[in-house]
């Protein structure tokens, strides 16, 4: 059974009240409030998500004043709440207070019932969609492991798989396509090791020339080659005692694969131009986005490495596996971004969501990312859309069509979208910005199906 979203009418006049009862009872739960103390005891003990609000509940001659002090106690008390004021006809100044201190809407006395019901589900879509988000925010608490986030069922075999093997200290070659968060799951077992308080030294194989690779892994020493002019520690003597990260291992050559080798199976290394043995105690994680038995079948890997090297696998799922986890990496992504920005941000509208879960993401989880973060640069409203994650608005009709008519009607729609967007759904505010009526924009609304 749907739950009734719940309203509080606050007016002192019992029979305009009992109208409203009358006219929203069958589609909303209604509470009644009479004066302040009344209403903010409602707001207190029931917390209800839209309330419908009288500029002047007083008949004291106190003017709006005393409407506009309630407003602000009950958004000071729930800023979440979406409140409808009812303002006199003509009062323009005490509707422009009314917004200014946090109401969603304004409507004009005499209350027209088609108008305020259309007002009413526009401020309940919002309040669902707003409720929903904090959910899935909450939930990625849940669901956040050791820096990685997911609730799909690839992620939690993979999360399982990090819990086990991270104790061991044993090698661990993790597998998956570019972008999906290998360095992510090796810092997960480093920390999950007894090594955790080791170094964990990361290198890319393949981001580094062939003719440093070799310095880079194992050092020099003095003199060992022009330029040489003091000794240097290698990356793998620099993680001793910790954790030796090897990415996208696949693309060392096969020369310096014999010397990784020989120091996988002696524990120790030879610097470049020395000749004593440094006894090495590490951890060998290594990553690839190759496949590592083909490029043995091709001579371009050694097999007696890869054993060595794959004592454990755990392969990460590419993002298109995970569907599930896209809404709540990009929720994640999205609160991390508009902190960083000082923006605030309540979300995806619906037709981002869409936009997001149809997307391919051949770039994988750091795609996603760089999307969510142009989009919090760029968003102008509250909420994100298609066009700030450079992706297609999929409820769009073919914008190929070269008729007159559906490009107006296109651009139209477009425009009223971005608007009601960037105003928060305030439709009093987006009716001004479009130099349009109130009227005439409730047909908008209501040609173009927009919520």
């Amino acid at each position: 059974m749907t739950t009734r979203p719940a309203v509080l009418l606050v007016d002192n006049d019992a029979a305009f009240r009992g109208q409203m009862k009358w006219a929203l009872a069958s589609d909303y739960d209604l509470m009644e409030a009479s004066d302040r103390v009344a209403a903010l005891s409602q707001i207190r003990r029931a917390m209800p998500p839209l309330v419908l609000l009288d500029l002047r509940p007083s008949p004291n001659g106190a003017g709006a004043s005393e409407g506009l002090a309630i407003l602000r106690e009950i958004v000071h008390l729930n800023p979440t709440v979406k409140v409808i004021a009812v303002a006199d006809s003509g009062d323009r100044a005490s509707a422009i207070a009314a917004i200014e201190c946090g109401a969603y809407d304004v409507i004009e006395k005499p209350v027209q019932l088609d108008v305020l019901k259309v007002v009413l589900q526009r401020a309940t879509y919002l309040s669902n969609l707003e409720r929903e988000s904090r959910a899935i925010w909450e939930e990625t608490s849940k669901t956040e492991f050791e820096g990685l986030v997911g609730n799909s069922k690839p992620m939690q075999d993979v999360f399982g798989m990090i819990r086990r093997v991270g104790p061991a200290d044993v090698p661990v070659l993790i597998t998956g396509e570019s972008g999906v968060g290998k360095e992510l799951v090796a810092r997960a077992l480093h920390r999950l090791s007894g090594r955790k308080e080791a170094p964990f030294v990361a290198i890319n194989c393949g981001a580094i020339p062939e003719a440093l690779l070799e310095s880079e892994l194992f050092g020099y020493e003095k003199g060992a080659f022009t330029g040489a002019i003091q000794q240097r520690k290698g990356r793998i003597e620099s993680a001793q005692g910790g954790t030796l990260f090897l990415d996208e291992i696949g693309d060392i050559p096969l020369s310096l694969q014999v010397k990784l080798l020989r120091f996988l199976q002696d524990h120790e290394i030879y610097r470049l131009g020395g000749r004593e043995a440094i006894a090495i105690d590490v951890r060998i994680l290594a990553a690839t986005n190759v496949d590592l038995q083909a490029a043995i079948d091709r001579g371009r890997f050694r097999e007696d490495l890869f054993y060595r090297l794959r004592v454990v696998a755990i392969h990460v799922p590419a993002l298109k596996a995970r569907d599930s986890d896209i809404n709540l990496l990009a929720r994640t992504f999205l609160t991390k971004f508009a902190e960083a920005q000082n923006k605030v941000l309540k979300g995806f509208t619906p037709q981002a969501i869409e936009a997001l879960l149809a997307h391919s993401w051949p770039g994988n989880i750091r795609e996603l990312e760089n999307r969510i973060k142009r989009a919090v640069v760029m968003a102008e409203g509250q909420y994100i859309r298609p066009a700030h994650l450079e992706l297609k608005d999929l409820s769009l009709v073919d914008r190929d069509s070269t008729t007159l008519r559906v490009s107006r009607e296109l651009r139209e729609k477009e425009l009223v979208r971005v608007v009601l967007e960037k105003t928060d759904g305030n439709v009093s505010k987006a009716a001004v910005e479009l130099g349009i009526s109130r009227p005439t924009l409730y047909q908008l609304l209501s040609r173009y199906g927009l919520r």
